[in-house]
């Protein structure tokens, strides 16, 4: 799950990814869910990224070659756009691709504040942000970061 900002603060962000196609689908990938233009950008870039990773993990594995994916965000009356919900998209994709699910109470994201908030809220128990955001994570009330666990990162590997 991806973590969201709002005027209204912060809020979770569904990702799911389905398989349409097996076979010959050409490695499509297609969104759905009323994407801004940058988030749109940010699924194609999850899609060659978690491409990428998939080569370098199991080499035979033709699976984003052949198919053609839908990338979905629900809500869809919500318009959604930004760029930090690239790594729970990647995460979804290769999920999908290792056949391993996602802990249901894991969440990512690249701002801090409203997003850890809405993580508690949403009772997620794991996060995942970017090593250039632990000094505003530092800076939260303690009662926000009680009992998270988490963890800061450099890059997806």
């Amino acid at each position: 799950m991806g973590l969201a900002w709002t005027a209204m603060g912060g809020s979770t962000l569904y990702i799911e990814t389905t398989l349409v196609e097996d076979g010959d689908g050409k490695g499509a990938l297609h969104t759905t869910g009323q994407l801004g233009d940058v988030m749109k950008e940010s699924a194609q870039i999850a899609h060659t990224v978690a491409r990428a990773i998939l080569l370098e993990k199991e080499p035979e594995n033709p699976f984003f070659a052949n198919t053609k994916l839908h990338l979905h965000v629900p809500a869809g009356a919500t318009p959604k756009d930004g760029p930090s919900a690239g790594c729970t998209m990647t995460t979804s994709l290769l999920s999908l691709a290792l056949k391993k699910p996602v802990k249901k109470d894991l969440a990512m994201t690249g701002e801090v504040k409203e997003k850890t908030i809405a993580a508690r809220r949403s009772e997620v128990k794991t996060l995942i942000f970017p090593s250039a955001n632990k000094r505003d994570f530092d800076e939260l009330a303690p009662n926000v970061k009680e009992g998270l666990d988490v963890h800061f990162v450099d890059d997806y590997m």
